[in-house]
């Protein structure tokens, strides 16, 4: 069998007005957009319909359970996940359609990965751990689910994955505030996922576990080359890991309660 078969991108929002549009123009190619909505106030619902995609509103459940909703949702057995602060790059666009054609008619591979890269403070982030941050984002729908973990979802394939070239661009946070209140959330749920598998709080990990992430976000994985952005970066990794460390111990202290 010849040609390129049929893909579905699926995308999860809440209120993603602001980088919607972007995310939507580099996926003109696809042969359909899911949308699934947890309750936007602003217009994403409707920039979405408006550049042709298939809008559900759903309640929220969960990242891997959006995202394993949405796949649901999809027409066509190929399904692409990005997110709404994501883009395809032209050479990205170019390597999945020719990986679709490659593999239309052949049951061997069930999905591929990519590299991603984040743009933080102005700068394309090359090291520090964050490229290049290979995930599998493009699966046969029927041999594929995400995890439904608290957080870091993953999406699991049942067969071989194969690596494409690439990159996935992500334009993260809008400024350090903005990290910061993402990490403290996501240092709220690290907490609720280590207290659920029995890990003891201590104040000795409070201590030297965020040092610890610091010297091997900045100088392991050569956060330094990164430059100031780099610098951030690691300081803020190592500020989300005391966060999550510090919300253990309070929720393990009556008298923090």
């Amino acid at each position: 069998m010849t040609g390129r078969p049929g893909i579905s991108a699926t995308i999860i929002t809440l209120n993603e007005a602001k980088n919607l549009p972007r995310c939507l123009s580099s996926l003109t190619w696809v042969d359909e957009i899911v949308v699934v909505d947890c309750g936007s106030t602003d217009d994403t619902q409707e920039i979405a319909k408006e550049a042709g995609a298939k809008v559900i509103e759903n309640p929220w459940s969960g990242y891997g359970q959006q995202k394993n909703f949405a796949m649901r949702h999809a027409e066509y057995d190929w399904v692409l996940n990005i997110d709404a602060d994501e883009e395809v790059s032209p050479e990205l666009r170019q390597s999945i359609e020719g990986f679709l054609t490659k593999v239309n008619g052949d049951n061997q591979i069930d999905g591929a990965n990519f590299p991603r890269c984040t743009k933080y403070l102005g700068k394309w982030i090359l090291y520090g751990g964050w490229y290049p941050d290979l995930s599998v984002r493009l699966a046969r729908k029927g041999n594929a689910k995400w995890t439904e973990p608290e957080v870091h979802e993953t999406l699991i394939i049942e067969g071989k994955v194969e690596r494409l070239p690439g990159d996935l661009l992500h334009y993260t946070f809008s400024d350090v505030a903005d990290q910061v209140r993402t990490n403290a959330r996501y240092a709220v749920e690290g907490a609720r996922v280590a207290r659920a598998r029995g890990e003891k709080p201590g104040l000795l990990k409070i201590l030297f576990k965020p040092a610890g992430k610091f010297l091997e976000t900045y100088f392991m994985k050569r956060g330094f080359l990164d430059g100031f952005p780099g610098f951030v970066i690691s300081v803020n990794a190592a500020h989300s890991i005391f966060m999550k460390y510090v919300e253990l111990y309070c929720g393990e202290n009556s008298r923090y309660r």
